[in-house]
């Protein structure tokens, strides 16, 4: 068997430039190498309804904006196949078994899980679709048989939890799910990408994202209004690297041939980088070349999404399609799933063909 991906998005809102530098621009990367047989890239809008169930219609809007964030950064749909999480069913019986693998104090301990809870204010009151969806994360996983998973540092203990369910089937049943392995950012400026404001992440919920689709314009206002380094108060001050937002995302986006672009007076970004920290350099400065950056990788992502947005019909077709070829694996796999357990009692000729001879020595 080749190497599979898996991987997704909830759909909460449009996609951010942290999605496109933690996970989308890799994506793209990996389904042109030619490296893997198949890929699977998730709408996760299942996932999504644990924590907002009471809006749907936010999941429901947002389908259609996670899938133009999605081709509009190049996924191709005749090399990576598209689909909605809720149109897979047999993910959710897979979730069902998978649940009598898992303790719930296994899932206590979760970080991840231990985290979000926090960050939702869920303490007093977890929904309990939301309190077991790393086990709803293994059924997607392992449904298509992934061999690689890219995700975040932060969902590391998702996929953790993933592997101790496969071994535990594994060693319970029979060897049929596949071990999956995480792929990380290459770039450690891309693992968590903070938001505009210098918060740990970039957060839709926050209101600190710059978003795929925003326009110029509003790209350049948010770069204008980062967060840089609070002492840096004179330009001839010395500047602070560290936590400085505007140099992480330069560490995340900046390439040699942007300076000869956008700023010749500097060979590369760590010319750059000691002038600021010597002092003589201004935010102004630094901020207009981040917004010429940003805008060399925006522009062409923003021009594919408006020839997207003229066919929005085949955009849902490319999903219903995707969605139907990804039924079909899934049910393959949950076909095997149902083999080990022993609980497929109408396709299994030998327990017929058995219990009818012992009822027939019987009379």
């Amino acid at each position: 068997m080749g190497k599979i991906i898996l991987t997704g998005d909830r759909p909460t809102g449009r996609l951010h430039v942290g999605h496109y530098v933690g996970s989308l621009r890799r994506r793209v990367e990996l389904q042109n190498s030619g490296e893997y047989e198949k890929i699977f890239i998730m709408i996760a809008d299942a996932q999504a309804l644990t924590d907002n169930i009471e809006n749907p219609e936010k999941v429901r809007q947002n389908i259609l904006e996670v899938a133009l964030d999605y081709l509009s950064c190049g996924l191709d749909p005749s090399k990576t196949t598209i689909l909605i999480q809720s149109q897979i069913p047999e993910l959710y019986e897979l979730t069902a078994y998978y649940m009598d693998l898992v303790t719930v104090s296994r899932l206590q301990r979760n970080p991840t899980v231990k985290s979000e809870i926090q960050m939702r204010n869920f303490e007093a009151s977890i929904p309990v679709g939301f309190f077991t969806y790393p086990i709803s994360q293994a059924a997607d996983i392992t449904a298509f048989k992934a061999t690689t998973v890219p995700v975040g540092v932060d969902q590391l203990p998702m996929i953790e939890q993933t592997k101790e369910i496969v071994h535990k089937f594994n060693s319970v049943y029979a060897e049929v799910l596949v071990d999956p392995d995480a792929l990380l950012p290459e770039n450690q400026a891309c693992m968590r990408l903070p938001g505009i404001d210098g918060k740990a992440k970039m957060s839709k919920s926050l209101g600190n994202c710059i978003y795929l689709s925003d326009t110029p314009d509003e790209v350049r206002k948010k770069i204008m209004s980062m967060y840089t380094d609070p002492t840096h108060i004179q330009v001839s001050d010395p500047g602070h690297i560290e936590g400085n937002t505007v140099f992480t995302y330069l560490d995340a986006f900046c390439r040699p041939e942007h300076f000869e672009r956008y700023l010749p007076d500097y060979a590369n970004l760590d010319e750059l980088k000691a002038h600021y920290q010597r002092g003589g350099l201004g935010d102004v400065k630094v901020k207009r070349f981040l917004n010429s950056v940003l805008e060399e990788t925006l522009e062409p992502i923003r021009a594919r999404r408006r020839e997207f947005e003229k066919d929005i019909p085949e955009v849902y077709q490319i999903l219903k399609r995707g969605s139907e070829a990804a039924e079909e694996v899934a049910a393959q796999t949950l076909s095997e799933v149902k083999d080990a357990m022993k609980i497929n009692y109408f396709s299994d000729e030998e327990l017929i063909r058995s219990q009818s001879e012992k009822y027939s020595r019987s009379e």
